[in-house]
């Protein structure tokens, strides 16, 4: 009897307990927005950029840093990153869903992981770093705030990018699926129309201008032609709060109601960037900066989005005396659509060139070529194209001719150039450069090796030696020489270089390394007086920078701090 009523009490005792666990449950969102400002898009999943597919949402903060950034749903931190380039300062979550998610460009973390990243830069002795905490070191809640977005990084405006990625693979998926209240109502915006007679970078094609039947219909007039043909478009897509011209969504391409061509962009692998070139006209980017996308499936791609089937490779087929009709149907997350249609009689004309085919020797792909020249070679292993090329090679006294940037590389080639006879600080300043389109020499990074400087390159172009004799610019920024600073929070410095760029940086107060942060696209080092007590009041400041071919600057200041009080 007694064995009953204890039982009867742990099983009431429990339910006691067990309600107000349900009800806080019921009422604890699983999911909140990033932010807590309406989300407004500058950059959409997948979308096409200069030399990737864009992994995350890009979250416009208003032309402002500082906004809370929050963790969208339970988790821990199971990855940090400090970089100068990429994503900047970025935090990664993993969460008990199987989902992971990111924020980049952050300006600063919440306190605790503040704390914890200052920790290891400190012990580490550098800025950029990376960590990968337990499990139970940086549990993370619901709304809980990660940071204060900001513009670090690659990032060339203010804003948050949001990713979430399947954390087996670590493959993106598209945040739209998620929760997040984006007003759209907006269809895709359709500027040209586009006809190749081939998948080839060289393939001739021309513009067909297109009529606006509807809202959501483009035309075209009637289109005579024949054989093989691939469709192409200057297409981008906007929210309904935002002007930015965002990437698509989803197309299909149909020829008489067939399926040719396919994609939606769900998923994507970061594998799937080297073949990014290969869905655009690459010359029309490389030398006009107009990115047409093309509707193909190459042979050479493995792109995970595109369909494996060589039916729905974008290839049409037009034969003579026969009548098409192709229809592009191009859609958004939220299913707004546009359409193009064309009608095409097959006759025995054929597409216009747009240039005359190259008279330059064919490279081709499945050859390896080694152009030597004595002082100067370029050498293109196998299967650095994608397809047999045309590259005109020429050796003209200082400047190695490499082709001209049209043609997409599936891997770099290697260039050579023999290190002259130099005074041994003239050879340490002197590198290999590459020309800009108005032979504006960049620098190139390459390696010494036997009497040669040795670089490799995906980008094709004409190379010269070139020369950096100036080191590197540092300046104080907001104090000078012997001032107080004691109100001051911060130390601003400017370290800048005119050529061949920052390599590293290092700062002392007193003999101790200090933390400075560096963004340098604002040529700025940041000390936080907050890191480090100091017992002197006389502080002496040392900041030591070289450039990537070994000039260096060192700047000495001293200035005064009132110190904090001891603990009684």
């Amino acid at each position: 009897m007694i064995h009953q009523v204890k039982n009867s009490f742990l099983k009431s005792t429990f339910i006691l307990w067990f309600i107000p666990l349900i009800n806080f449950s019921q009422n604890t969102p699983t999911w909140v927005p990033p932010l807590d400002i309406p989300i407004k898009l500058s950059g959409t999943f997948g979308e096409i950029r200069s030399n990737h597919f864009h992994a995350g949402l890009d979250i416009r903060t208003e032309g402002r840093q500082g906004l809370k950034v929050n963790n969208v749903q339970n988790g821990w931190i199971n990855r940090i990153r400090i970089s100068t380039g990429g994503y900047g300062k970025a935090l990664y979550i993993q969460h008990y869903d199987g989902t992971t998610s990111v924020y980049a460009h952050l300006k600063k973390f919440a306190p605790k992981i503040e704390a914890f990243v200052k920790k290891n830069q400190y012990e580490k002795e550098s800025y950029t770093i990376q960590l990968f905490p337990k499990s139970d070191q940086l549990p993370i809640a619901v709304g809980e705030l990660l940071g204060y977005s900001g513009n670090t990084g690659g990032s060339f405006g203010p804003h948050l990018h949001f990713e979430v990625r399947d954390s087996k693979n670590q493959n993106p998926i598209n945040g739209m699926q998620f929760p997040l209240e984006i007003l759209d109502t907006q269809r895709p915006q359709i500027q040209n129309f586009y006809l190749y007679d081939g998948i080839h970078p060289d393939s001739k094609k021309k513009e067909f201008p297109l009529v606006r039947k509807n809202d959501s219909v483009y035309t075209t007039a009637g289109i005579h032609t024949e054989g093989f043909i691939s469709a192409g478009l200057r297409v981008f897509d906007r929210q309904n709060l935002s002007y930015n011209k965002n990437g698509i969504y989803k197309v299909i391409v149909r020829l008489n109601g067939v399926i040719q061509y396919e994609h939606q962009m769900d998923e994507i692998s970061f594998n799937d960037s080297k073949y990014i070139n290969l869905l655009i006209d690459y010359k029309e980017w490389a030398q006009n900066k107009r990115r047409i996308q093309r509707f193909i499936n190459h042979p050479e791609q493995k792109i995970t989005f595109l369909e494996k089937d060589i039916s729905q490779n974008g290839q049409m087929k037009i034969e003579n005396g026969k009548s098409y009709q192709i229809i592009i149907e191009i859609s958004d997350f939220n299913k707004n659509t546009s359409y193009v249609e064309a009608y095409i009689t097959g006759t025995n004309s054929i597409l216009e060139a747009s240039e005359n085919i190259s008279s330059s020797p064919t490279l081709e792909n499945n050859k390896d070529y080694l152009y030597d020249y004595g002082d100067k070679s370029v050498y293109f292993p196998k299967e650095s194209f994608f397809d047999s090329v045309h590259i005109p090679i020429k050796n003209e006294m200082q400047v190695l001719h490499v082709g001209e940037n049209k043609y997409p590389l599936k891997k770099p080639y290697e260039v050579r150039f023999k290190i002259p006879e130099l005074d041994s600080l003239e050879r340490q300043q002197s590198f290999i450069a590459l020309l800009n389109s108005n032979n504006k020499p960049s620098f190139f990074s390459a390696q010494q090796k036997e009497g040669f400087w040795i670089g490799k390159s995906k980008i094709l172009g004409s190379y010269t030696i070139s020369r950096d004799s100036v080191a590197p610019e540092i300046k104080p920024v907001n104090f000078k020489n012997k001032q107080w600073l004691t109100n001051y929070s911060f130390l601003r410095i400017k370290l800048s270089d005119d050529y061949s760029g920052i390599q590293k940086y290092r700062g002392e107060i007193n003999g101790k390394w200090i933390l400075l942060e560096y963004e340098p696209k604002d040529n700025i080092l940041i000390y936080n007086f907050q890191d480090l007590d100091f017992e002197e009041s006389l502080l002496q400041l040392r900041v030591t920078a070289e450039d990537q071919v070994g000039n260096s600057s060192e700047l000495n200041m001293e200035f005064y701090r009132k110190p904090k009080s001891k603990d009684l």
